[in-house]
């Protein structure tokens, strides 16, 4: 049987080698985390550009601010690197080696097919191509019929969102495009599409968050690429990041000026949307179109606060106007009313939602969150959360999308954007949810989220403790449903009722 023999192994059997002529008495490992958050002065273009690359030189010189140590360390090396480092005691994690599982992705990649899940070809959105054909959707017709909810990894990114940015910098009709870039990948299609746009003669604003964590350099790589290339580069708003996941397209039609828009829940990114669970909007509406201007105006420093009609953004809007629909809730469930919240994060921490959403079960509302990081509210607790469920799925996709849906009063209301609950959203980065309007999309995600808190779907359930327990077995010793899966081969059976 083949073992797993980990780098630091190999080094210490050749320790002797490597102090030659020294007696090695003992070895230990060891690993140190330090603080990668970049300060940076943003009072123009260009010196962000260079303060930026000037602070990640020194990254790898930042303050320590943890230290991992292996079970079996001596007592007497374990505080001579506290002391050396500098870091506290409540900083130091003792734990079983080995102590850095990055280069398990290696293992994860050897070409073992038997050891591989099915290889995934995702599918055109049916909305897109509505017959089978082998030629290229046009994304512009489409839109025009009809919004169209995307579910990537279910639906192909590359035929939807890619094919709607790669179309609009080819079609002569297409006067501008307004797009913004947290990170992609580093041979991005959507960038090189921007590109072709711009030496098309198309007006080409690209809001480049070069302060994305760990993509600052090769932002700035972007930035200066599409610069050379005409295009008009901004950085957003000083002291806010730009998160949210936003494309404007504007084309001259017969009837006048239209624009086209995509909202998302995840990157711009072709290769992480293979593996990355996300929702996305593909709309012509008007006031979506009116929004998406007002904002860009905004983020390219051209234009007052201003409100909005079918968007949430932060910092101003978020975090009040999801606890106004929480406080709705409240106020229907009292009335007899359909009253139910269902949120799907990243993350769960920030306190005034967490409050509003106890004052919601306190009030008789049923809470369903499903939350794949971190969670600070505590479900079950009588009194307090006895309405609350807090489920997770982990599984082949990374669960990314971030959904807010609200029972209304039989009238549902959903949102969907880039907003996590946590004070770095809320607070510090420009986040945008839009509601969807087309009945059977607001059907698609209610029963998307139904299936992912149904108790026959595999997950993980916190409890009043706040403790994580798997539910992946039935009563029966049967295995319960994978929720990746079932989207998976409902893709597949859509493709097969349309060839019918």
């Amino acid at each position: 049987m083949a073992r797993f023999i980990a780098l630091e192994e190999v080094i210490a059997v050749h320790l002797d080698k490597l102090f030659a002529g020294m007696e090695v008495l003992e070895h230990h490992i060891f690993r140190v985390t330090r603080n990668e958050d970049l300060e940076v002065e943003e009072d123009d273009a260009e010196n962000l550009l260079q303060a930026l690359e000037k602070e990640l030189l020194r990254r790898r010189f930042g303050p320590p601010v943890r230290l991992e140590v292996t079970h079996d360390i001596n007592p007497n090396i374990r505080a001579l690197l506290i002391r050396e480092l500098g870091v506290d005691e409540s900083e130091v994690y003792s734990l079983p080696a080995p102590l850095d599982l990055r280069g398990l992705s290696v293992i994860a990649g050897i070409d073992r097919a038997d050891l591989h899940y099915p290889k995934h070809m995702p599918h055109t959105s049916r909305f897109l191509n509505e017959s089978e054909t082998s030629k290229a959707a046009n994304v512009f017709s489409a839109m025009r019929r009809r919004d169209i909810l995307l579910h990537h990894p279910y639906d192909s990114f590359s035929t939807s969102v890619q094919a709607f940015l790669e179309q609009a910098a080819a079609d002569p009709k297409v006067q501008a495009i307004k797009q913004t870039l947290y990170r992609t990948s580093g041979d991005s299609p959507i960038v090189d599409a921007l590109i072709d746009a711009a030496e098309a003669g198309k007006q080409v604003l690209a809001l480049v968050e070069i302060k994305a964590r760990f993509d600052e350099q090769a932002n700035i790589s972007w930035a200066r690429k599409l610069e050379q290339a005409g295009v008009h580069v901004v950085y957003g708003i000083v002291g806010l990041k730009t998160h949210c996941k936003l494309s404007l397209v504007v084309r001259q039609e017969l009837d006048g000026l239209r624009r086209y828009c995509h909202i998302g829940t995840g990157n711009y990114h072709p290769r992480t949307a293979r593996y990355y669970e996300d929702l996305g909007l593909l709309t012509a509406n008007d006031q979506v179109g009116e929004d998406l201007s007002k904002l860009f105006n905004q983020l390219s420093g051209y234009a007052p606060k201003s409100t909005f009609k079918r968007l949430l953004v932060a910092p101003r809007s978020v975090r009040s106007g999801l606890i106004d629909r929480i406080e709705t809730e409240i106020r229907n469930a009292r009335a007899g009313l359909a009253a139910r919240v269902q949120i799907k994060v990243n993350s769960m921490v920030d306190e005034a939602i967490i409050d509003s959403l106890y004052r919601a079960s306190q009030a008789g509302v049923m809470v369903d969150v499903i939350v794949r990081g971190i969670c600070s509210l505590r479900p079950g607790v009588p009194g307090l959360s006895d309405n609350i469920t807090v489920r997770s799925v982990l599984g082949r996709f990374l669960e990314h999308s971030r959904v807010f849906a609200f029972a209304n009063g039989g009238e549902p209301v959903v949102y969907i954007g880039s907003a996590d609950m946590m004070h770095r959203n809320l607070d510090r980065r420009v986040e945008a949810l839009v509601q969807l309007a087309n009945p059977d999309d607001i059907r698609y995600v209610l029963d998307l989220m139904r299936r992912y808190m149904d108790p026959e779907t595999a997950s993980w359930h916190l409890d009043n403790q706040g403790l994580w327990n798997r539910h992946h077995i039935a009563d029966d010793g049967s295995h319960l449903d994978d929720i990746q899966s079932w989207l998976l081969a409902s893709r597949t059976r859509q493709r097969s009722l349309s060839r019918r």
